[in-house]
């Protein structure tokens, strides 16, 4: 299937690489910046692309047991006019070509371009928008999914949108917000702080 990419009226950015199906099955979302790839904020350069190793390893453990995996980011240097959506697309694309270097491969990509404390349906994580959205276009069971990324509002995301359990991974932001992290465990969800994101690869087929 060629990438679709569409821009919805409120602004919420989405590249499709597979097709949604019917039915419900458990996904899992990454985190980019910090999570999949090595942090450089506001990134708009593709040469600054490098994938880290536990995530390929992960996104590959993933894929074959047939578990869509779907990248949730928020991309506020769009909304502070730092860079554009062409921009954004070509990081997009050598994010996709690295990780297939390393014999993994993207579902999704959902991107919210939302400045912080700017109201918007969609918001960016913490709110639980894209995650909401992914899971009603591309027939997803938010209740048996994992989320992982490098800083509390990702695994606040989760939370909200009902998931299994949140990964906080020791990359990135991962060290700054174990504590804030910390807090958001309980009932029902499961937070993981500062293991190597290849340890989530274990728990996937459970």
């Amino acid at each position: 299937m060629k990438a679709i990419d569409h821009i919805d009226e409120q602004g919420l950015r989405r590249r499709l690489y597979s097709p949604g199906q019917a039915g419900s099955r458990p996904a899992l979302f990454l985190d980019r910046d910090g999570t999949i790839i090595e942090d450089s904020p506001y990134l708009s350069d593709p040469a600054l692309v490098r994938v880290i190793p536990e995530a390929a390893v992960t996104i590959a453990a993933a894929n074959r047991l047939g578990l869509p995996v779907v990248v949730i980011t928020n991309q506020s240097g769009i909304g502070r006019g730092l860079f554009d959506w062409p921009a954004y697309s070509a990081v997009e694309d050598a994010v996709a070509a690295a990780v297939a270097a390393a014999g993994a491969h993207l579902d999704a990509v959902y991107a919210c371009p939302q400045v912080p404390a700017e109201p918007m349906p969609y918001g960016r994580k913490p709110d639980p928008g894209m995650l909401t959205v992914a899971a009603a276009e591309l027939g997803l069971d938010l209740s048996a999914s994992w989320v992982a990324g490098d800083c509390a509002t990702d695994i606040e995301a989760g939370l909200r949108a009902g998931l299994r359990g949140g990964w906080l991974v020791p990359t990135g932001y991962g060290a700054r917000d174990a504590a804030e992290t910390r807090l958001l465990a309980g009932d029902g969800y499961e937070v993981i702080i500062g293991e190597s994101l290849d340890g989530l690869a274990e728990r996937l087929g459970d």
